[in-house]
């Protein structure tokens, strides 16, 4: 067997696996609804903001040009929401909705996300910091200093910047929220897919070939059910559920495989050493695609060079976490601004 025929293998096997890990979290859901099926009532905090934003055009030097949309006053504090892989600037409804009475919410859709056009460069991490600087700099605007708050490859992105333009980082952020984020070891590190004790590990071929996937996903039941086991908690409503998967199911699939391929070879640790602002790290327990052993890593990096607010740990959480726990989210995101 060639060593491309032992990856597509491996490949198969493990998108076996998480159909079937998946199967069994919707066997173990069906059974928990069974008591009381009555509907979760509706969050307001999931629906389209009744604010008005004003769109900004951020336009690359080559030539992408990046959506951003800012959400109330104009002379409030800044607050700059950075979202994660597949998703876009929907994701950050909750925090729009809560924030945007008192402070200036600046949100934009990551280069090749939501309406954001994908440009000409390669992606990997200097894209996602030079796309950062780039809004910043078009938003963030006199002597104002922003809280920049990222999910997931948006925290990625922050520690990126701060690494590749770490003469802006006191210039433009006052302080940062890194939710559900890593700086490497992304593919070794996951808990998506059941191993047995013998692999430890999911091969990187493995991780690669899954995360660099360019399929469309195609929303049907037992794609809700996969992207809550992937992506959110047991718990999660199903509006919470159906919430995240119309976003994920929304992003374009070259978009969503490049940037998956771009992530399974990250390592940005050193950009921590340059986050010189007080900076939270959250995690939910639950996490499958950055676990608490990644957040673990980046509190004790931040508290050793004396800018570490706080290690969040929300029980019973999972990736999603801004959407799974806005309050718990949206306080920090105020007393980080606060201070």
């Amino acid at each position: 067997m060639t060593s491309s025929s032992r990856t597509r293998l491996l490949a198969f096997g493990a998108l076996g696996a998480g159909v079937v890990a998946a199967g069994l979290y919707a066997r173990r859901r069906r059974a928990g609804r069974a008591a009381s099926a009555a509907p979760a009532p509706r969050n307001p905090l999931l629906g389209e903001p009744t604010t008005r934003p004003e769109i900004i055009d951020v336009v690359t030097d080559d030539g992408a040009v990046l959506h951003a949309r800012a959400y109330g006053p104009a002379d409030a504090p800044p607050i700059v929401l950075v979202h994660g892989w597949a998703c876009s600037i929907e994701y950050w409804y909750p925090q729009i909705n809560a924030l945007a009475g008192d402070y200036r919410v600046i949100a934009y859709d990551q280069r090749g996300h939501g309406r954001s056009t994908a440009g000409t460069r390669v992606f990997d991490p200097d894209v996602l910091a030079d796309d950062l600087e780039a809004v910043l700099e078009a938003t963030v605007v006199g002597d104002h200093k922003a809280e920049i708050v990222g999910h997931s490859m948006g925290g990625m992105s922050i520690i990126a910047w701060a690494e590749r333009h770490s003469d802006k980082v006191d210039r433009f952020a006052s302080a940062v929220l890194l939710a559900s984020t890593a700086t490497d070891s992304l593919v070794a590190e996951s808990t998506v897919i059941p191993l047995p004790p013998r692999f430890p590990k999911v091969p990187l071929p493995v991780g690669r070939a899954i995360i660099g996937a360019s399929l469309p996903i195609v929303s049907t039941p037992m794609t809700a059910k996969a992207i809550q086991y992937v992506t959110m908690s047991p718990r999660a409503t199903r509006e919470e559920v159906e919430f995240c998967g119309k976003i994920v199911s929304g992003c374009q699939p070259r978009t969503r495989g490049g940037w998956g391929i771009a992530l399974s070879n990250l390592d940005i640790r050193r950009g921590l050493e340059n986050l010189t602002v007080p900076t939270t790290v959250l995690v939910g327990t639950v996490d499958r695609l950055t676990p608490q052993s990644h957040a673990r890593r980046l509190a004790r990096t931040l508290d050793q060079a004396d800018n570490l607010q706080r290690l969040i740990v929300l029980p019973g959480v999972g990736h999603m976490s801004s959407v799974e726990d806005p309050e718990s989210v949206n306080r920090e995101i105020v007393r980080l601004r606060a201070l």
